[in-house]
C-alpha cells in the first residue's frame, strides 16, 4: 500500500527539510532520529534502529536449545593462523 502527501521544503538554516505528518511518523515508529537513504533520484526514510537489538534474547534462545557451539569446532584453523597471526 502506497500514501502519497504533497508537501514544502522549508528553510532551516542554510539548509531545506520536510515535515512530516504525525499520522506518518506513527505509522513509521519515526523518533527524533532516523536514516535517509538517496536511491537514485529518491529520497528513503526509515526508523533508525539501534545496531543488534534484540541479539541478547536471541543468544539467550539459542543456548537454551544449544545452538550455540562453533560452526568449526575447537582448535580448527590453518599453520599459518596458529604460527603467524598475531594481535594487536
Amino acid at each position: 500500500m502506497s500514501t502519497v502527501i504533497k508537501t514544502r521544503l522549508v528553510k532551516i538554516g542554510n539548509s531545506q527539510g520536510v515535515r512530516i505528518p504525525k499520522v506518518v511518523r506513527d505509522q513509521l515508529g519515526l523518533t527524533d532520529t532516523i536514516e535517509l537513504e538517496v536511491y537514485g533520484d529518491h529520497i528513503i526514510l526509515r526508523a533508525s534502529s539501534a545496531p543488534r537489538t534484540g541479539w541478547a534474547e536471541e543468544f539467550r534462545c539459542m543456548a537454551e536449545q544449544r545452538d550455540d557451539t562453533l560452526v568449526d569446532g575447537e582448535g580448527v584453523g590453518s599453520d599459518w593462523e596458529a604460527n603467524e597471526w598475531r594481535w594487536e
